[in-house]
């Protein structure tokens, strides 16, 4: 089932390079010329930035649309973990209305609804500080007044030039690539292209190798989680039916179903808008006691009202040595020697 949205549709068009969009140039040209001079002038006044006295990395992407940056931060944050270094997040907390800011997620206590979901997620998943506030400069030095981190990954997070960084880390969509390569709202980029030139690190979620100007993360489906009962089984497991009904409330609901696909499920899609809020009503006109599969994502917004046949797919990046390497490389010279990565 498809929902119409202008957000949708803006995607599918830009995703599929329609000849109309020709028509949004001119502003399209001065949202260009606006974003170059923005940036410009805090490279020209980088004391008008944050700079944080640890590393920052900044996991970011350039164009509107999912291209896997939350994947991305848990899997930073446990491989840094992993070497013995202590991270904590800072994000906007898209959507959150949080009792005040910045605000430290206790997964525990907050919903949704005040915190966002995507940081709910990191903080339930890694078990780290989390920090929301829309000025990130202010979340990151909340971070360091209240714990003690080595490194500090920002969700998102690329244009706010407020804030300093040591590393951007920018996700593509490897199926999607840059779509028409034009900036809003004729295409999807929120800066021009060569934008890319300038970060250290480039990752294409999808993409099976490791390029020249970019490295490939697949995300592996590791368990279906009952969202009532909290089992957890392995994919091959799963002894249902294969037809299932797919919800899917992420800036690409289709790589969600192809995910489904790949494990020999017979999903029904369901796409809502990303960052989309539920209700216990809010799958009723097809949610008739078939299993339903969600995303992770989504699963957080929905425990408090789910049904026993209600799972979600947790899935986890996979990089390569090379990623973790090139990681490595740029990180270890910004740490104090008594807090170098292992290796």
């Amino acid at each position: 089932m498809k929902r119409f949205s202008l957000e949708n549709f803006m995607l599918r068009s830009w995703y599929g390079k329609r000849s109309w969009l020709v028509l949004l140039r001119p502003l399209s040209q001065l949202y260009q010329r606006v974003a170059l001079n923005r940036r410009q002038r805090y490279l020209d006044n980088p004391e008008a930035s944050w700079q944080p006295p640890v590393p920052l990395i900044v996991v970011g992407n350039i164009t509107l649309g999912g291209t896997g940056k939350t994947p991305m931060v848990i899997w930073l944050v446990e491989h840094l973990r992993a070497r013995g270094l202590r991270v904590g997040v800072i994000s906007r907390g898209y959507g959150a209305q949080p009792p005040s800011l910045p605000w430290r997620i206790q997964p525990a206590e907050d919903g949704p609804e005040q915190v966002g979901d995507e940081p709910l997620l990191i903080a339930g998943r890694c078990q780290v500080p989390v920090i929301i506030d829309p000025d990130r400069a202010r979340a990151g030095r909340h971070l360091l007044e209240h714990a003690e981190v080595d490194v500090i990954i920002s969700d998102d997070g690329l244009q706010h030039y407020r804030m300093g960084r040591t590393l951007e880390l920018v996700m593509l969509d490897h199926a999607r690539g840059l779509g028409n390569a034009r900036c809003l709202p004729e295409g999807p980029l929120r800066e021009p292209a060569s934008r890319l030139d300038s970060v250290d690190l480039v990752v294409r979620n999808g993409a099976e190798v490791d390029t020249a100007g970019a490295f490939a993360m697949q995300l592996q489906a590791t368990e279906l989680v009952n969202l009532k009962t909290g089992q957890r089984i392995k994919p091959a497991e799963w002894k249902s039916h294969p037809g299932v009904q797919a919800v899917a409330g992420i800036g690409n609901p289709q790589r969600f179903c192809k995910t489904l696909e790949n494990l020999a499920l017979v999903p029904t899609l369901h796409a809502f808008a990303d960052h989309a809020r539920y209700n216990a009503e809010s799958f009723a006109e097809f949610d008739h006691g078939e299993p339903l599969i969600m995303t992770e994502k989504d699963a957080v917004k929905c425990v408090s009202f789910a049904r026993e046949h209600w799972w979600f797919l947790r899935v986890d990046a996979q990089l390569s040595a090379a990623f973790a390497a090139a990681l490595h490389e740029r990180l270890d010279s910004h740490l104090p020697s008594s807090r170098n990565i292992s290796p």
